[in-house]
């Protein structure tokens, strides 16, 4: 975190007490116009002292997601169009985005894996298609809400582990390792999985097509983390190849020609290839795009680091907070009225995967660390792609609801429950914690690249 920024965090904690009291303040005397203005500096002060904070910073996100949300729920036409564009039309492009740098952490190795450790991953994914979907179809059905927003909520049961639970299984004290891997497997699982749970479950609800929808994944998530997978090895082998002027020059022409190619043929392609163009196009706009940065940045520049770490979460980040905005702002109405119930269903279902998840493993005498690992793979969901589907798949914004609610809040569950097990290091043979220290750090480092 630039040093700037922790400077000014003491100070981003001030402004934002002193916008929740003014906040408090215009409620009390009525002043309704300027509550709106005071709730969003508040928390966008909040988000900023957190990101400046050693301890809080893996809080900000959340914060800012809040921000974005009231922000929607204040001014939701600022979120709907722009210069008469209509900002749903971002939705799956944000998201192939996001994807493609969920790629780029992924290499090989983390799929290769599962022969090494293929007891846990089977099942961590057994647990991950089967405790979140039936337990949101239940939720949906005691809660008895309106036939899109329980598919909604079975939705983001029967999508794939989501990024932030590589984090908090470090955080816990699990195996890193095996959660990458997990992330990984579910996620090319997904075209598959996630259609036939919501045939199976959702399809009670409202109308489930499942091979339109199996297409979509491939398009949206599949298309993309390929894509990234092979700009990490640009972006991190060590070969002549990828560190040279000439092969870089040609990784981001040809990238970029294939993108503008494939627009350009758009209408003349074979269906079969058409269902994947859009995520053709953004997977070899970003490999031209991070061949031409690594080229400038690297070779040009001779600056070294890992640039791309910072950036890609920074670019995740406002992309989700703006796709949950959208999603808020063009279903207001629904959420205003079934907004504090749904939560209540949010925090049901998020909950009881986490207990599922630990609980099951403990049961088929899994050891403690990797009990922790599947019980937060299960228990965080890939929010993002729950509310695309929901858009795209289900052509329901009101569907999209229980994503854009799941998303914070597992965010804050996750980091709870990460944080109330750092605290209870597991022991080794020898008596030792873990992980701690440097051991700690490279576990985060090997299941992150």
């Amino acid at each position: 975190m630039p040093d700037t920024l922790r400077t000014a965090s003491k100070y981003f904690a001030w402004t934002s007490l002193l916008l929740a009291g003014g906040t408090v303040g215009a409620l009390l005397i009525g002043h309704r116009p300027a509550v709106g203005p005071l709730l969003i500096g508040t928390f966008a002060s909040l988000a900023l002292f957190f990101m400046g904070h050693s301890f809080l910073k893996s809080f900000a996100f959340t914060v800012w997601v809040f921000a974005f949300v009231a922000a929607s729920m204040f001014y939701p036409q600022a979120f709907m169009t722009w210069a008469g564009y209509d900002l749903g039309k971002l939705i799956v492009p944000l998201i192939q985005i996001i994807m493609f740098g969920m790629g780029t952490t992924l290499s090989l190795a983390d799929f290769a894996r599962v022969f090494k450790m293929p007891w846990p991953v089977f099942v961590g994914m057994v647990l991950q298609f089967s405790i979140m979907p039936l337990v949101g179809f239940g939720v949906a059905r005691t809660f008895d809400f309106p036939p899109e927003i329980a598919a909604g909520i079975v939705l983001i049961g029967a999508c794939p582990g989501g990024v932030a639970s590589n984090l908090m299984a470090y955080l816990a004290g699990g195996d890193v390792a095996l959660s990458v891997t997990m992330t990984s497997c579910s996620t090319l699982m997904s075209p598959v999985m996630t259609p036939l749970m919501m045939k199976l479950l959702a399809g009670r609800f409202v109308p489930v097509k499942f091979v339109p929808m199996m297409l979509l994944i491939l398009n949206m998530i599949v298309v993309p983390v390929l894509a990234g997978l092979v700009a990490n090895r640009i972006l991190y082998s060590n070969s002549r190849w990828a560190n040279r002027k000439g092969p870089l020059s040609l990784l981001a022409a040809g990238g970029f020609g294939v993108a503008v190619l494939t627009v350009a043929l758009y209408g003349r392609l074979p269906n079969a290839i058409m269902a994947f163009r859009d995520g053709v196009i953004i997977g070899a706009a970003l490999i031209g795009a991070v061949s031409l940065v690594k080229l400038i940045v690297s070779l040009m520049l001779g600056r070294s680091g890992n640039w791309m770490d910072k950036v890609l979460p920074i670019v995740s980040m406002a992309g989700i907070c703006l796709i949950i905005a959208i999603i808020t702002a063009q279903s207001r109405d629904d959420l205003l009225t079934v907004g504090g119930l749904l939560m209540a269903a949010v925090v049901i279902h998020n909950s009881i995967g986490y207990a599922l998840g630990y609980w099951l493993s403990r049961l088929v005498r899994l050891d403690e660390r990797t009990c922790r690992t599947v019980a937060i793979e299960v228990g965080l969901q890939n929010g993002g792609m729950a509310s695309a589907l929901a858009v795209k798949a289900l052509q329901s914004n009101t569907a999209a609801l229980a994503p854009a609610i799941f998303g914070p809040w597992m965010n804050i569950s996750g980091s709870v429950l990460a944080t109330w097990w750092h605290g209870r290091p597991v022991k080794t043979a020898k008596g030792d914690a873990y992980p701690s220290g440097k051991a700690r750090q490279q576990g985060a480092l090997d299941g992150s690249t």
